[in-house]
């Protein structure tokens, strides 16, 4: 693909001229990228690894959204297809193009809509891909999936069972985190920060709306009252001990 250049004049604070060179090949590059994207999408969902062998780079290096790196053979090995009562599509958007010379850097959201034996299943995925510019045409030579995270649903608890949850509960000599009773919810603040809304995901798992990923585990001694919690963020705990309702 040709590559021109746009040359835009513009008049600086200073009241010089100043000249700014532009790709004028983006846009063509986005619509070619943007219909091979959807093209592996539309892959995904049918099983066709032909695809795939066509625009992946022989070198490609794919980090898929649960982190696990793979090389073309093993990609390739991943598209098939659907179990019977699973179908769904993925539609690409919000595609947006940095282009280096021959080297493409893309990211984009992946909106896959899936039937799971007659339940829909909705899931986002945020992605960053590098395409190369090669005689056979632009090819995947690298890219990274995140699984976009969201809130789960929250549930509500009787008075009396929010109350177990009522105290302060100490990280160390400084930091403290107190939860309160606000109607038929709870507040927490941590010293030092401004308080927040706490959800209940299920009985002594927590969350803060907007940060999926952190929970909050409360502990239990053998007579059942709580004698702590620990901050979970991805399987990694900071335990904060109750010293006092």
């Amino acid at each position: 693909m040709k590559s021109l250049a746009l040359v835009v004049v513009v008049l600086s604070a200073a009241g010089g001229w100043v000249v700014f060179a532009q790709d004028a090949a983006t846009d063509d590059v986005t619509k070619v990228l943007q219909k091979q994207t959807q093209a592996l999408m539309d892959a995904v969902s049918s099983g066709d690894a032909r695809v795939w062998d066509r625009y992946l780079d022989p070198a490609v290096l794919y980090l898929n959204e649960d982190g696990v790196r793979k090389n073309k053979a093993d990609v390739l090995k991943g598209i098939v297809p659907l179990p019977k009562g699973i179908s769904g599509s993925i539609m690409v958007s919000a595609l947006d193009v940095r282009l280096h010379g021959d080297t493409a850097i893309a990211t984009h959201n992946d909106l896959e809509t899936e039937n799971y034996f007659g339940h829909r299943i909705n899931a986002e995925y945020r992605t960053t891909d590098t395409w190369m510019r090669t005689p056979q045409g632009w090819k995947l030579v690298a890219s990274q999936v995140h699984a976009q995270q969201i809130d789960p649903t929250a549930i509500r608890l009787a008075p009396a069972k929010l109350d177990e949850y009522v105290g302060v509960y100490r990280l160390n000599d400084e930091i403290t985190y107190t939860i309160r009773r606000q109607g038929d919810g709870l507040s927490g603040v941590r010293s030092g920060r401004q308080p927040q809304t706490l959800s209940i995901e299920a009985a002594d798992v927590m969350f803060v709306a907007g940060q999926p990923r952190s929970r909050k585990i409360f502990l239990r001694l053998g007579d059942g009252r709580i004698s702590g919690f620990v901050d979970r963020r991805e399987g990694r705990e900071i335990p904060w001990t109750k010293v006092r309702q």
